[in-house]
């Protein structure tokens, strides 16, 4: 079966995005549009999409940590368009502090919008897929849900979540037609980096957690990455015939991640006799 990202009318495939506000969101949205396709854009405040008016282009409310907030943004896309072909769950947030440093009421605010925003906006369209027998699931998740730094916990613990989920769900889909895309950027120069929420900083982690602090501070609006590059590379790899499950962007991504891969292949091997002494006799 061919795997291609059909079209399927002449209209073009229907999107509908998350956080598109600002960053990979509005890109991706452009990005859509350039291509012939159709898209519902959404945001938590609407009128920050009023200059992306265009005929193939329709915008509305959703806050992904809203369960009747979501059900109306796939109704209203279905309403419009009559189908959805490609979820891009994009919305996102970032905490910014130690574990310690990290109140519980942040750590469920963290989770509530990467992690189960993005789970109830996907169980809420796969009824759908399932009886369309097609559609596409990007997950905008991050190398920070692959490898970890100091003082990004809250936001780690939300990301691998996300990619724990993303990937048995993968394995689930795949026999009905849906594909799912894991899309892991390294630092890109959007404002997700300036829209960040920095809790208040303890002495004994200023090495740690506060280096981490110190270095995003020192990134801000010298990220590597260009974020129109960035989605050309998602659109590429959606029109593929056999895409990844996960799709690093960047060099500071591939680099991070080969590391810390061959990192741990390091750890196994030197405590591999170890492991395996726990077998029955």
């Amino acid at each position: 079966m061919n795997n291609t990202l059909e079209t399927h009318d002449e209209q073009g495939r229907v999107w509908l995005i998350t956080g598109c506000s600002t960053g990979f969101g509005r890109e991706l949205v452009l990005a859509a549009l350039a291509a012939g396709d159709r898209v519902m854009a959404t945001a938590r405040r609407p009128e920050t999409l009023a200059d992306l008016a265009h005929a193939r282009l329709s915008t509305t409310t959703l806050d992904v940590t809203d369960s009747a907030s979501i059900e109306a943004a796939v109704q209203a896309t279905i309403a419009v368009f009559g189908r959805i072909d490609v979820l891009v769950n994009n919305a996102g947030s970032m905490v910014l502090g130690a574990v310690e440093e990290v109140s519980m009421a942040d750590l469920r605010e963290q989770l509530d919008v990467v992690f189960f925003g993005a789970a109830e906006v996907t169980k809420a369209v796969l009824p759908l897929f399932g009886s369309q027998g097609s559609g596409t699931i990007v997950q905008m998740s991050s190398l920070g849900g692959l490898k970890t730094y100091p003082g990004y916990g809250a936001y780690h613990a939300a990301k691998y979540a996300l990619e724990g989920l993303s990937e048995a769900l993968a394995t689930e889909v795949a026999p009905l037609g849906i594909r799912v895309l894991l899309v892991e950027p390294g630092a890109f120069r959007t404002e997700f980096n300036r829209n960040k929420r920095a809790t208040a900083e303890l002495d004994i982690y200023r090495d740690t957690a506060g280096a981490t602090r110190e270095a995003t501070r020192q990134l801000l609006d010298s990220e590597p990455n260009d974020p129109v590059k960035g989605v050309a590379a998602i659109m590429k790899a959606l029109d593929s015939d056999n895409p990844p499950l996960r799709l690093l962007l960047g060099n500071d991504a591939v680099d991070g991640l080969r590391a810390h891969h061959e990192a741990l292949l390091a750890e196994v091997t030197e405590w591999e006799q170890l492991s395996r002494s726990t077998a029955v006799e």
